[in-house]
């Protein structure tokens, strides 16, 4: 089966730059293509003629993680699409082999998610030895920074959201795919190294820009496939409320710039709106679900 690795990069040309090389090692240049979306960083375009083998899209003006992905799978033409974070590289042996068979043996696959190894560490064997989990099984959802998707699958739903920007863009696909009855499965042995200084980000204060984000997209989420989205969303206002706004003043005011924020998407709510069916409903809640 022929392969597209795509990412989406902002501001972390290194981060990338060590990505690609790790790719380069293990792809076949006559079967896998790379497809690269810039998204907005000047210091990332000045990388294209070091890697003549990746396929760049360029976007000057940021336009978020998932709108930028909408656009990147549209040009892949692989039979399976692999998607990376631009700071996350393959670690397992046989990758590639690995996802290939799983698709293979389970006709019905729509989704691989791969184990992510968190962490910055000296070489792949260390990182290695970071794997925790010891068994495979049926989930619900996928992580962003590794996961393989079948294109036909891929092209058979709505995309990655053009209405949401980062935090919960896999769940909104996860969603469409399982709605569509294929399954999602977490292969504990296909592993990724996400290199995050988890310290640093949040003495950056990536805790509260993710908490926003998700506050609001998680509204997004409910209104476009929850049958009946008034009472969960009122449940997530609540809890989210009680957790966090209550607790911090920072919390408070975006708790309070989610809110609003979600006023202004439902008006904007229908042309997006596609309900899943009762039965993926309770199926996506039987299922457990992946290690973060």
């Amino acid at each position: 089966m022929d392969i597209s690795f795509l990412i989406v990069t902002k501001n972390r040309p290194k981060e990338l730059q060590y990505t690609l090389s790790k790719i380069h090692k293990i792809r076949d240049e006559e079967r896998h293509e790379v497809l690269v979306f810039i998204d907005g960083c000047a210091a990332t375009e000045k990388m294209q003629s070091q890697f003549p083998w990746v396929q760049w899209t360029v976007s000057k003006e940021s336009i978020s993680a998932s709108p930028a992905r909408a656009i990147l799978y549209k040009k892949a033409v692989g039979e399976i699409f692999i998607g990376l974070d631009d700071d996350a590289h393959p670690i397992s042996q046989d990758f590639i082999k690995s996802i290939q068979k799983d698709f293979e043996e389970n006709p019905n696959l729509g989704i691989i998610s791969f184990q992510e190894v968190k962490g910055i560490y000296k070489s792949d064997q260390e990182a290695c030895l970071q794997t925790k989990h010891s068994n495979s099984y049926m989930t619900n959802e996928f992580i962003g920074c590794g996961f393989a998707i079948l294109k036909k699958v891929y092209q058979a739903i709505n995309g990655f959201p053009v209405w949401m920007d980062i935090y919960g863009e896999e769940t909104a696909v996860s969603m469409e795919v399982m709605d569509l009855g294929y399954d999602i499965f977490y292969d504990h042995t296909i592993v990724v190294n996400h290199r995050v200084d988890r310290e640093k980000r949040n003495i950056q204060g990536r805790n509260y820009f993710r908490f926003e984000r998700q506050l609001r997209n998680s509204f997004r989420l409910f209104l476009v496939y929850d049958p009946n989205p008034i009472k969960i969303t009122a449940t997530l206002l609540i809890h989210n409320f009680r957790k966090y706004a209550l607790t911090d003043t920072v919390y408070f005011k975006l708790y309070c710039k989610a809110v609003g924020n979600m006023f202004i998407f439902f008006f904007k709510s229908r042309k997006y709106r596609r309900p899943i069916k009762k039965a993926t409903q309770i199926r996506m809640k039987s299922l457990k679900n992946i290690p973060y």
